[in-house]
């Protein structure tokens, strides 16, 4: 399976989201973003995902990398972007709650284990800036 993040940043912060508890990942951070549909380019799953999760419209800018992760029940590649917000007033229907980050703070946050890859890499400022 192939799911989508979006890195956006305002004002040298990173947006970062909070899953609703319950269900797989619950209650613990991610980048927002979603599975990609079959048939679906991963730029255009990430900005029907950003539309659905935050009603937002973003533009997609240029991938941060390719994330593999795998574990006993779940196997996935994450594809991370670069986006910025277009327009749209954020409203939040899969997330409890949002935070607008320092890339430096990002490992204050419990992240769901397929962001963590690429939160280090973030944190370390080898991807974003």
């Amino acid at each position: 399976m192939r799911v989508t993040a979006a890195v956006i940043e305002r004002d040298g912060r990173l947006l970062i989201a909070r899953r609703r508890a319950g269900g797989r990942f619950g209650g613990v951070w991610e980048f927002p973003g979603g599975k990609v549909e079959s048939g679906e380019e991963p730029r255009d799953g990430l900005r029907r995902e950003i539309r659905e999760e935050l009603d937002l419209d973003i533009d997609v800018g240029p991938a941060l990398g390719e994330f593999p992760f795998a574990s006993e029940t779940l196997t996935l590649i994450l594809i991370a972007f670069r986006a910025a917000i277009r327009e749209g007033v954020m409203r939040l229907s899969d997330h409890s709650e949002i935070a607008w980050v320092l890339p430096s703070e990002l490992s204050g946050y419990d992240f769901a284990l397929p962001d963590r890859p690429l939160v280090r890499r973030l944190a370390e400022g080898a991807a974003y800036g």
